[in-house]
């Protein structure tokens, strides 16, 4: 099976025998609204979807949509098989999450689907592979050492020194990764992750110190359809440790430019010719990019809604397209020398959990940049499952340049705050908590 997009269907369908999509969704927001994305009455659509992913999605417009307990391949496949022997073969199968790129290359290969395969995948699932890539085409990423369960300290040190970086090779938003800073630390961190059954699943790899950057957008045949460049606030290390994140857009300048033209090397050793990206990287003290991976798909937190805000391109649209072989519906968008400014910034859940929320305070008025943000409900039960899609609250600023954006995120975080009380300590009167 070829590793690349598939291309364009042809066009006009026959009424009743439109090419069939098949997509699997975990979203519960406006992600999963895939039926915005296509010409109407170009395709069919047919949904694998959990519980809890419905309310977005266009059922009454879908050929079929089947409720699944879990989004693994031994449990879409049967359901898959189905809706092929009843509605016909598929023209293409779209997961785009993070956590779905592999069983949808999964699926595609059980049938006989065009499209991304589980061996490309893996080039932005498994961050060993990914870096192998990048290193071979000269592009410079950290050191790193697979760890098994084998593996000794010893062998570490000798490959990479302290500090270090230990991480799920296919994990995302910094779960489970660790920094180890001695040679204590890396020998428990070592016996914790070999006790798991998933130990060949982890790496170590060398730690760079710096300003931390991503890069967004689509690429297609090879080149930029848009591209923004950003850099962090804190970092997603810090975010899992109770720390907010943010993210502002650079100014136009020779920073910009060169960042861009890295991830473009970058993504040419990854062969990323068609499709969406998000690419972390580092400069390190001499100011020289260091790649630190990249995922298949669009960013998290507040990316999409940024670019949706200030560029008009809905990332999740055009992710979606690209993964069928369908052009941009967005015009290009390629570091205009004018471009606009803004950022977001994202609220960890409280460390002690659970947690159900009493108070929280607006930063609309409070911060002039500010001009959207998602809060968590009176009431809602914080359990560590929210991530950056349901965090303590998530802002959205505009802002003159980066340096104003950067000055609000931290004024919003100086002002904002959301009182909660343990979950199992609470009493409900009224619609409302009552602390005992």
């Amino acid at each position: 099976m070829p590793d690349q997009s598939p291309s364009e269907p042809p066009a006009p369908p026959i009424p009743g025998q439109e090419p069939l999509l098949l997509v699997i969704n975990r979203f519960d927001d406006e992600f999963g609204e895939y039926h915005r994305f296509l010409p109407e009455g170009c395709f069919r659509l047919a949904y694998l979807a959990t519980a809890d992913a419905l309310d977005p999605l266009d059922r009454e417009g879908a050929v079929a949509t089947v409720v699944v307990p879990d989004l693994r391949l031994e449990t879409l496949l049967p359901e898959a098989r189905r809706i092929v022997e009843q509605y016909g073969p598929l023209a293409g199968v779209v997961g785009l999450s993070e956590f779905d790129l592999e069983v949808a290359a999964q699926l595609r290969e059980a049938l006989e689907v065009p499209g991304w395969g589980t061996t490309y995948v893996q080039r932005f699932r498994d961050k060993t592979v990914m870096k192998e890539w990048v290193a071979a085409a000269g592009v410079r990423a950290p050191r790193f050492l697979r760890v098994t369960a084998d593996t000794t300290a010893e062998q570490v040190l000798e490959a990479i020194p302290l500090p270090l970086i230990l991480k799920p090779k296919d994990g995302a938003a910094s779960r489970g990764v660790r920094l180890v800073r001695t040679e204590a630390e890396l020998v428990a961190a070592l016996a914790d992750v070999a006790g798991e059954s998933a130990t060949d699943g982890y790496e170590v790899e060398e730690y760079v110190e710096g300003p931390i950057f991503h890069v967004d957008g689509i690429r297609i045949q090879g080149q930029y359809h848009c591209v923004t460049v950003s850099q962090y606030l804190n970092t997603c290390l810090d975010f899992v440790h109770g720390t907010p994140l943010g993210s502002a857009l650079l100014d136009p300048g020779p920073l910009r430019d060169d960042l861009a033209g890295f991830a473009i090397d970058c993504l040419d050793a990854l062969e990323l010719w068609t499709g969406p990206f998000h690419l972390e990287l580092i400069t390190d003290a001499a100011g020289q990019p260091v790649f630190l991976e990249v995922g298949l798909r669009p960013g998290g937190a507040g990316v999409p809604f940024l670019h949706r805000d200030l560029y008009g391109i809905d990332l999740y649209c055009e992710a979606f397209r690209t993964t069928v072989g369908l052009k941009p519906l967005s015009a290009e968008h390629v570091l205009p020398a004018e471009a606009a400014s803004g950022g977001w910034l994202v609220f960890p859940e409280p460390q002690a959990q659970p947690a159900r929320v009493v108070s929280r305070a607006s930063l609309v008025d409070a911060v002039p940049e500010v001009y959207g943000e998602s809060l968590p409900a009176v009431g809602h039960v914080f359990d560590g499952s929210g991530g950056y899609d349901h965090a303590g609250g998530r802002f959205l600023l505009r802002g003159a340049d980066q340096k104003a954006v950067n000055a609000a995120m931290v004024e919003a975080i100086a002002h904002y705050r959301v009182d909660v009380e343990p979950a199992e300590a609470a009493l409900v009167l009224d619609g409302e908590p009552v602390a005992l």
